[in-house]
């Protein structure tokens, strides 16, 4: 009977260890994963490929640095309008390069808004939403947004180009991409160049050439009157000299 015993607990002798060993790890707590570095917004955009002039002008304008230090402090996220190569080739010809170095930070801030954002939540936004360019006028620089909530579709409009939102780049807090098709233009550009003061016609007396070699001046109002006046006094002189000769004589 003890052999027996003996046998039959060294038969389960491998299943009782196996079994020790699946307890054991169901036991030890599973490693926490590990905390996310710092966002890197033109490496993220590089590795999508097909926003080389956004990542050139956000080096260019140390936009790309901003919102990565804005991100690391500030607890409400950051939304980036990622226009494509395609969307900037559509621009007209030189359009880029005729902006001023501020038009230029002025462009890219246009495409921040400081604040994460799911596309459900850009569909019931209230517009117009702020961006970077806006400073703390909501009002200047702003952004609108329409779409249909059962359709998760997106429009975004600067006044002068409307555009859908295709396509997200990156949705996890606490920056959001989505890219675009086109650039939003600004409406205070065009504005500007509107607004521009224009130069006032030259004068009549400017305008005006003497004839010959043209060294003669032109005769103004002024320099008549002075004539005028030095024959009036003179036909005067004349006239009392003849009156002083009649009574002599």
């Amino acid at each position: 009977m003890a052999q027996t015993a003996l046998s039959q607990l060294l038969a389960l002798a491998p299943f009782l260890f196996l079994l020790l060993l699946r307890i054991n790890a169901q036991s030890s707590t599973a490693p926490a994963p590990a905390p996310e570095g710092p966002i890197n917004t033109t490496g993220i955009l590089d590795k999508a490929g097909g926003f080389s002039t956004l990542i050139r002008l956000l080096d260019e304008t140390q936009g790309g640095n901003q919102i990565d230090n804005q991100l690391n402090n500030s607890h409400d996220g950051m939304t980036l309008l990622a226009p494509t190569d395609n969307a900037f080739q559509n621009l007209p010809a030189g359009a880029l390069n005729k902006l001023s170095e501020q038009q230029k930070v002025q462009l890219i801030q246009y495409h921040v808004i400081p604040k994460y954002y799911t596309l459900t939540s850009l569909q019931t936004v209230s517009n117009p939403v702020r961006t970077e360019a806006s400073g703390q006028d909501g009002g200047v620089f702003g952004l609108n947004f329409t779409g249909q909530t059962n359709q998760n579709q997106v429009n975004v409009s600067s006044g002068t180009v409307n555009t859908p939102i295709y396509n997200v780049v990156r949705g996890k807090f606490p920056l959001a991409i989505y890219q675009l098709d086109k650039v939003m233009w600004p409406m205070e550009f065009n504005e500007s160049k509107a607004s521009a003061p224009v130069s006032s016609p030259p004068t009549l007396n400017s305008t005006r050439s003497g004839s010959g070699d043209g060294n003669t001046t032109a005769e103004t109002p002024s320099t008549k009157s002075d004539a005028k006046s030095t024959t009036v006094g003179l036909s005067l002189i004349s006239g009392l000299w003849l009156l002083c000769m009649g009574v002599l004589f």
